[in-house]
């Protein structure tokens, strides 16, 4: 009935926004990257494009790749994770703590970020699926308190420095191959975004994530353990939050209680502007490891510009409600095209 009263203006107008969806979805995040190489290039043409900036990124970028792999999971599930940088920062201070009293020989060390964020996520799963939460906003939520309050606790809320060689060389290590060094902590992110296809593209499981994102019920009915796969999913996400607070642990050399901070934020806009959805059971991989390209070279725009923190985070929220938005689109058009 209501195509029936569009005018012929509006019923072109809306055909134009059909059309155009599937270029968004195909071409927009390459011509967003290829934007801020644009900028970058225009507004710092002597830095931007030199190695030693750009080889600067990907460790810059690393814990943010790693949060963001494990929030696409969840987001594909049409959930969220608010815990995610309060994970990291517990991951850190454990870690931290337990060096500074040499209670785990190093090389065990660097397993307990991830065990510390394994913890975490199972705390939100069966909070969410045994508790039967609404929303997983109101369990992440509890735990980006509890974990944070729990780092202070641990740590007494002051900086511990001087970790073991190997955590610092999985966040600050290089690999010389000829005259480049390629940062460990690249390779890291390489083989976990490789990883991570395998199991959404390949494997039954990762089919399963889709499907619930796409209609919870249906896949319920198709016979999928709805709980057991939301567990899996919030589990995941724990995992990589606590990689990333080993990434940055071995970045700075230490554990600080003030990490992590709106991390979670950085994660999010990763996701939804490498083409994921906040409705559930779309995105790929590679779109997301895109969108960390692209915060991560806003940010260094933004840095190399001298442009304050504060308003960095201005505009960081400001592409939060963009991609939002372009996914709201997305999702009418989609509806209309039905």
């Amino acid at each position: 009935m209501a195509l029936a009263t569009q005018t012929p203006s509006e019923a072109r107008a809306r055909s134009l926004r059909v059309r155009l969806i599937p270029y968004i979805d195909r071409f927009g995040i390459l011509l967003l990257v290829l934007l801020m190489l644009a900028i970058g290039t225009i507004t710092q043409p002597d830095v931007f494009l030199t190695w030693r900036n750009l080889s600067n990124i990907p460790g810059q970028n690393a814990a943010n790749a790693a949060l963001a792999i494990g929030m696409f999971v969840v987001i594909v599930t049409a959930g969220i994770d608010l815990s995610v940088g309060s994970v990291l920062v517990l991951a850190m201070m454990t870690t931290a703590v337990l060096a500074r009293a040499q209670a785990l020989p190093p090389i065990l060390l660097v397993f307990v970020p991830i065990l510390v964020g394994i913890g975490v996520g199972l705390f939100n799963g069966l909070g969410l699926t045994v508790l039967r939460l609404p929303h997983p906003f109101i369990v992440t939520l509890g735990t980006l308190n509890i974990a944070r309050g729990l780092a202070n606790l641990i740590s007494g809320g002051v900086p511990i420095s001087g970790l073991p060689s190997e955590v610092r060389f999985l966040g600050n290590g290089v690999i010389p191959i000829g005259d480049v060094q390629i940062p460990v902590s690249l390779v890291v992110i390489a083989v976990l975004y490789v990883g991570f296809w395998v199991f959404l593209q390949y494997t039954r499981t990762g089919r399963h994530l889709y499907a619930i994102g796409g209609n919870p019920q249906a896949a319920r009915v198709s016979g999928i353990n709805v709980e057991r796969t939301l567990v899996l999913a919030y589990v995941l996400c724990g995992a990589t939050a606590g990689l990333a607070g080993l990434l940055v642990a071995g970045r700075t050399n230490s554990g600080f209680p003030n990490a992590g901070i709106g991390a979670e934020l950085d994660a999010i806009s990763a996701v939804i502007i490498g083409g994921a959805s906040f409705f559930g059971g779309r995105g790929s991989v590679l779109g997301v490891l895109a969108g960390v390209l692209v915060i991560g070279l806003l940010r260094n725009i933004l840095n190399l510009n001298d442009v304050q923190v504060f308003w960095q985070q201005v505009l960081i929220g400001l592409v939060i409600i963009l991609a939002v938005f372009i996914d709201v689109l997305r999702r009418r058009a989609g509806s209309a095209s039905d």
